[in-house]
């Protein structure tokens, strides 16, 4: 793994609202992670619904139903792989994104979520543009998504788009027409196209994401995999509003720093989200006419 200027690295961050950690993963953990990953997608070749039980009982491993087989798998979504692998969780517990997110932060951290978002080869799988923080709302928006790069991101594989200091302006409504869809409207939709960029690199790499940067992605078009390892931490000192929409039995545990015993506020409106009856997210997405 390279050494960061972790001084400079925040001063990216706090201009785009992302940055790229480049090597951040070292090849003894990123071969870890993906030989346990590699056991669930053969695994999810025995299934043709989504299947698996996370706590509140929504399954925890999400098939792309339409385009799922035991030829051509569509594993899209992992819910909260810490609590089924010793792996993941001793990754998320320490790794290289956390000093930096520590020193954004200028608090202690706390984990709140934790998935892998899988783009299997030639799968369908797309992601509109929308802000985390509006799925997540805290007391304070110090809250951070970490994308763990399982793969190599090209542009032809479905990467992370993002717009670029989109963070400093509004929290947009993720309702369309009364409806939760977990997207911004089809206006904004284009805006996001035409000013986003390719967060993309090589499988051991780390990006940092403000929960209120506009972000989405495409289909993979290619034949390779690009999986993602994406967990969300926020500062210590912010409180939940919501429930955790992919609850776990460590949900809060402090992974860097002491716990401050303060809350603190800021003083932001948004609407409250809809907690999912689905195994993720794509599914509410679905909802918005494309």
């Amino acid at each position: 793994m390279d050494k960061i200027d972790i001084a400079k690295l925040k001063k990216e961050f706090d201009q785009d609202g992302f940055v790229m950690i480049r090597n951040g993963i070292s090849d003894e953990a990123l071969s870890r992670l993906n030989k346990e990953l590699q056991t669930w997608i053969e695994k999810s070749k025995e299934y043709i619904a989504p299947y698996g039980e996370m706590l509140d009982g929504r399954p925890r491993f999400d098939l792309e139903e339409k385009s799922h087989s035991k030829e051509n798998p569509a594993l899209r979504r992992i819910g909260a792989p810490i609590e089924v692998s010793d792996v993941f969780l001793e990754f998320v517990r320490k790794n290289k994104g956390l000093e930096l997110t520590h020193k954004i932060f200028g608090t202690a951290i706390k984990l709140w979520a934790s998935k892998i978002n899988l783009k299997l080869p030639n799968s369908g799988t797309i992601v509109k543009y929308h802000q985390d923080f509006p799925f997540d709302p805290h007391s304070n928006d110090d809250m951070i998504t970490a994308l763990f790069f399982l793969d190599d991101v090209t542009e032809k594989n479905g990467p992370l788009r993002v717009v670029p200091e989109s963070h400093k302006g509004p929290l947009y409504s993720h309702f369309q027409d009364g409806i939760f869809t977990g997207a911004v409207d089809a206006n904004i939709q284009q805006e996001c196209r035409e000013k986003s960029v390719s967060c993309i690199g090589n499988a051991g790499d780390i990006c940092l994401m403000h929960a209120n940067t506009l972000h989405g992605s495409g289909q993979n078009l290619t034949d390779k995999s690009r999986n993602l390892l994406i967990v969300t931490y926020v500062a210590e000192d912010a409180a939940p509003l919501v429930a955790n929409p992919i609850p776990h039995k460590y949900d809060s545990e402090i992974v860097y720093g002491e716990r401050s015993g303060k809350i603190r506020s800021k003083a932001f409106t948004l609407e409250l989200p809809e907690y999912p009856k689905e195994a993720s997210f794509f599914a509410q997405q679905s909802k918005q006419a494309n």
